[in-house]
């Protein structure tokens, strides 16, 4: 697949220890985009941070090390992504989700093996 120009980013941060049916919220979510057959997903955990409760959960040794941070990114078109929006509607996800539109310089994806 070949990408360049305009694209919307998704940004669906959760915590680490956010599940669906026994695994990781973040695990599902790339596994929806997947299906879905979007462009790509990548999974970032954060070191630190805070949410709507306002209480910092960090890394650092002697503090609490549940909880952290996790950003899931999906980039594609967007058509693509907003019709990807609704197959996340029944995570219930706690969390904060953002759109960004980026434009894509250089994508080209590995050609799936035969």
């Amino acid at each position: 697949m070949i990408m360049s120009g305009r694209a919307l980013r998704l940004t669906v941060f959760v915590d680490d220890t956010d599940t669906w049916h026994h695994r990781p919220m973040y695990t599902e979510i790339v596994h929806r985009a997947h299906s879905a057959g979007l462009a790509g997903a990548s999974v970032f955990r954060g070191l630190e941070g805070f949410g709507a409760t306002s209480v910092v959960h960090t890394t650092r040794l002697l503090s609490m090390t549940d909880d952290l941070p996790v950003a899931v990114v999906i980039i594609d078109t967007e058509e693509r992504i907003r019709a990807f929006l609704p197959l996340l509607d029944d995570l219930l996800i706690e969390g904060l989700a953002v759109l960004d539109e980026v434009e894509v310089i250089h994508h080209r994806g590995r050609q799936a093996a035969e």
